[in-house]
């Protein structure tokens, strides 16, 4: 029975209040994330932080967004601070002294089996990013490095930043994660196509084809 119109439109609109809801409960976390050398310049950007993270949050499902804006919730009545979590996270690959010294005592024990899910997903979005820089060589080119192995001080790649994103998610959270991952595989969508076109969409342009001619 196909869903009336007016329900449909009831549902988007909800979804998108949704959307702009988690990106601000990550933007009030951001603000309190402690950053090497006083705070950073993207801290203070919120335009460009909605526009990426919405970009993201668009391709998701509603229960799984839902589920991460509890996921948000309960740190924040937990005196945890998601975002913190997930740039500490990264400075095992970026920093990996002072992750060992003053980060990882902080941070919980991820199992094996958890971590293995999150290393699955990790190696399907590699590859379709992989795939996105060729189809889209020159927006692939305002991407992050690829690969973990090309970290450094300055720069984190998108591995390292996908692996510490996964790490701070609950077991629903990641559950439904994964389904996400395993729908797009199923329908042949690239998630790194699908989250780029949103986030030229939210800058003003049509498609990917128009911001990539723009380049």
């Amino acid at each position: 029975m196909p869903t009336h119109p007016h329900h449909q439109a009831k549902a988007a609109d909800a979804f998108t209040s949704l959307v702009d809801h988690v990106v601000q409960q990550e933007w009030d976390q951001f603000q309190d994330v402690h950053n090497e050398g006083g705070r950073a310049a993207c801290q203070g950007n919120w335009p460009v932080f909605h526009q990426m993270r919405a970009s993201q949050f668009l391709t998701w499902s509603m229960p799984l967004l839902q589920s991460y804006s509890d996921d948000l919730n309960y740190a924040e009545e937990s005196g945890r601070n998601l975002l913190s979590e997930k740039y500490g996270r990264m400075m095992v690959s970026t920093a990996p002294e002072q992750f060992a010294e003053s980060i990882a005592p902080y941070l919980a024990t991820l199992s094996a089996d958890r971590i293995a899910q999150q290393e699955r997903i990790i190696a399907t979005q590699i590859a379709w990013v992989i795939e996105f820089r060729h189809a889209y060589p020159k927006l692939g080119q305002a991407m992050r490095l690829i690969h973990t192995s090309e970290d450094s001080q300055y720069a984190t790649s998108f591995e390292t930043y996908l692996r510490g994103e996964l790490s701070t998610y609950s077991a629903r959270t990641l559950d439904y994660y994964e389904a996400l991952i395993a729908s797009c595989k199923r329908n042949n969508l690239n998630l790194t196509q699908e989250t780029v076109e949103k986030t030229v969409q939210l800058g003003g342009y049509k498609d990917l084809e128009e911001a990539e001619a723009s380049q």
